[in-house]
C-alpha cells in the first residue's frame, strides 16, 4: 500500500507536537546534545533499532556529543508522510533516556 505525502498543514499540525523538530526543504530534522561521545554513541544504536523495527531510516549523523536525524520517505517520492512522524516520535520517547536534549 503506497504511503501518502502529508500536506503542508498536516505537517505543520503535527510538528507542533514535537518540540525540538522542524521541517528543512522536505525533510524532517532534529538535534540532539547528550552529555558525552558513549552517551551520543549509544543513542544513535538504539535509534537505529527502531528504525529497524519500524522499517523506515533516516540520515542518522554522530558527532561528538551530537546525534542529529533527517528523514522522509523515499516512496512518497521524498515527501513527509507519518512514517516519518512515527520514527520522530519514537526516537523522542527514547531520547530522555540517553540524557538527550
Amino acid at each position: 500500500m503506497p504511503v501518502e505525502p502529508l500536506s503542508q498543514k498536516e505537517t505543520e499540525d503535527r510538528l507542533a507536537g514535537l518540540p525540538g523538530w522542524s521541517l528543512d526543504g522536505d525533510r524532517l530534522t532534529r538535534s540532539y546534545r547528550l552529555g558525552s561521545h558513549f552517551a551520543a554513541t549509544a543513542m544513535v544504536v538504539h535509534v537505529a533499532q527502531v528504525q529497524e523495527e519500524l522499517d523506515h531510516h533516516s540520515d542518522l549523523t554522530l558527532g561528538y556529543d551530537t546525534v542529529a536525524l533527517s528523514v522522509h520517505t523515499h516512496s512518497a517520492g521524498g515527501a513527509v508522510t507519518e512514517k516519518d512522524f512515527e520514527l520522530a516520535r519514537r526516537v523522542e520517547d527514547l531520547a530522555p533516556g540517553h540524557g538527550a536534549h
